[in-house]
């Protein structure tokens, strides 16, 4: 009996020893995914402004600053039907503070800095790979939902801006 429960201890340290190896190596492998997923994050994506679209989208801004979105923040902050509190600029504005005043390009399209030059541009594939958010019903259901004073728009391309054909 002795040599048993000897021989029944000596499994479960040796299944308790390969537990603990499991643990480690999948622990060292979250660590490592993470440390690569870091490396290759880069930094993030700024705004650039709308300003800097124009310098190349001059028709899509023309026709943009005419817009409700162009005047999203003034809009919020005048209201006398709703009191104006900073989170009311998560969708009134384009950088959720009136540093980018508006619902400006990067507001629907991502923050620019990385897909803006024209090198990238003229490549959509790689404009998107680089940032670059094409807009969706979705896009617009992200503000437009509905709820309260979001009243629910239908996505039209033609009604936001102006666009080459």
């Amino acid at each position: 009996m002795p040599a048993l429960l000897a021989w029944g201890a000596s499994r479960v340290r040796a299944r308790e020893g390969k537990a603990m190896r499991q643990q480690a190596v999948v622990a060292g492998a979250a660590v490592a995914l993470a440390a690569v997923l870091a490396l290759g994050a880069g930094p993030r994506p700024t705004f650039v402004g709308a300003a800097q679209c124009k310098m190349c989208h001059k028709l899509q801004y023309d026709s943009w600053v005419t817009t409700r979105h162009a005047r999203a923040t003034d809009t919020a902050k005048t209201s006398t039907k709703w009191e104006f509190e900073p989170a009311c600029l998560t969708c009134h504005a384009t950088n959720r503070d009136e540093a980018l005043a508006g619902v400006q390009c990067e507001g629907c399209h991502g923050p620019g800095s990385a897909y803006r030059s024209s090198q990238i541009m003229k490549d959509r594939q790689k404009a998107v790979a680089a940032g670059l958010l094409i807009p969706t019903q979705a896009t617009c259901d992200g503000c437009h939902d509905g709820t309260d004073h979001h009243r629910r728009v239908a996505f039209d391309r033609a009604v936001v801006h102006a666009h080459k054909n």
